[in-house]
């Protein structure tokens, strides 16, 4: 008998989760995806003498598993290794849609999650310094007055690899995509060095972008 996971509809403040399919998993492909939690790079061919089934039988399976979003390969840096800081912003938004918009071209933006609880979301960035992590959230959270009771903390490590996408090529323009009116250059936090600048304003002072 297949596992069965049903998503229901939810409603959290500004945001609405629509009902997803069934995921019917049996025991091979439980099989299937621990084998790829541990080896992402594990060859059909090997999936297939460790489950017990032929290589297009695996192939099959694996483009079901794909489709149903049940397996998806990500290429990122992992946070564990390449000592950069990584910072968890947690906030109470009064729009969280806008707050994320906001942030959707910010090469120091990695991910946002709409949650419930005290606050509704829940912001990661990445950064070389916590300095500029922090002049980030003040100007762009602390000073926003749809965002409230806004705290940041940077994750000092976790118990398994944290694997992140981040973003290495930019368009350049002279205003940064969190703020079409303000300028790197006049920026106070920049100014006094604070904050290592937007990578595609062309005032960033940093290394890694």
């Amino acid at each position: 008998m297949g596992f069965k996971i049903e998503y229901h509809k939810l409603q959290i403040k500004g945001a609405v989760f629509m009902p997803k399919e069934y995921l019917d998993l049996d025991e091979k492909d439980r099989m299937i995806i621990s084998l790829l939690k541990d080896r992402p790079d594990i060859s059909q061919s090997e999936i297939a003498g460790k489950v017990g089934i032929s290589q297009p039988s695996v192939g099959v399976r694996l483009r079901k598993l794909k489709s149903k979003g049940a397996v998806s390969f990500l290429i990122g840096m992992n946070f564990k290794k390449v000592g950069l800081y990584l910072a968890k912003v947690d906030l109470t938004a009064k729009n969280t849609a806008k707050v994320l918009d906001s942030f959707k071209g910010c090469p120091y933006f990695l991910n946002g999650l709409i949650v419930s609880g005290k606050n509704n979301l829940c912001l990661f960035l990445v950064g070389e310094d916590i300095s500029t992590l922090e002049a980030i959230v003040d100007r762009h959270l602390r000073s926003n007055p749809c965002a409230t009771d806004v705290e940041m903390n940077v994750i000092i490590t976790s118990s398994d690899s944290l694997v992140f996408p981040v973003r290495m090529t930019f368009n350049n323009n002279q205003n940064p995509p969190c703020d079409s009116e303000g300028k790197c250059d006049i920026c106070p936090y920049y100014e006094s060095e604070r904050c290592l600048g937007c990578p595609i304003t062309g005032h960033y002072r940093g290394t890694f972008w």
